[in-house]
């Protein structure tokens, strides 16, 4: 199956070397490019792609807008935003938005395109060293510390789990921490999602974050 993208970027020499690396690859493929957040909507609700890869400054509706306004008008295409390191607090903002996952814009052509399809299949891309910088230096300051109700309809296991996905940890190193099975962990995953109406692993590592799982790393 091929994986249908729009590229928004409001630069015409990106929006081309990102087309050129994705179109290259048998299972990609750019459907549509949008040099501004208004069309990237406009283009995701007409075209259905499965991922949106999204920069954060752009004119007319900023990134974090119109990803905001892609996940509530309840498409199924997954946001993936690029950044540069400056840009840590849009961010964060994206990521509440409901976006899939972030890229910094100097990633090698081989890791765009695996970010790509990790996203898609609805797979958090949260590198470890970004999520220290990011997660915990904006989402400390906003941690609550009182578990919401959903949080207690959780099992132990899948709090641990949850504790775990907001360390960044993949479902095979989770499978491995807790000496379990992968497709163990991947239905406690979906549980936890489920139970706590999360959309993807993202908005797990969040709400890790903002109830207090995940210790926040001191600078």
């Amino acid at each position: 199956m091929t994986l249908r993208v729009v590229v928004a970027d409001d630069q015409a020499l990106v929006r081309t070397g990102f087309r050129m690396i994705i179109d290259a690859r048998d299972d990609l493929e750019v459907v549509g490019e949008a040099s501004d957040g208004a069309e990237a909507v406009r283009l995701t609700r007409e075209l259905a792609p499965d991922v949106v890869l999204m920069d954060v400054r752009m004119p007319v509706v900023d990134g974090i807008e119109a990803t905001r306004q892609i996940v509530e008008g309840g498409s199924r295409a997954r946001v993936l935003v690029l950044t540069t390191w400056d840009m840590d607090a849009h961010v964060v903002a994206a990521l509440r938005a409901g976006a899939g996952g972030f890229l910094l814009k100097d990633i090698r052509p081989t890791e765009l395109v695996d970010a790509i399809r990790l996203t898609a299949r609805g797979d958090a891309l949260l590198a470890p060293t970004v999520l220290s910088r990011v997660l915990d230096q904006f989402l400390r300051t906003t941690t609550d510390p009182t578990p919401p109700p959903a949080l207690k309809d959780l099992s132990g296991r899948e709090r641990e789990v949850l504790t775990l996905i907001g360390q960044a940890l993949s479902n095979g190193e989770i499978a491995e921490r807790l000496r379990l099975s992968e497709a163990t962990v991947k239905n406690h995953v979906t549980a936890v999602l489920r139970k706590l109406g999360l959309r993807d692993r993202v908005q797990a590592v969040v709400a890790a974050y903002d109830h207090g799982l995940v210790e926040p790393r001191r600078p």
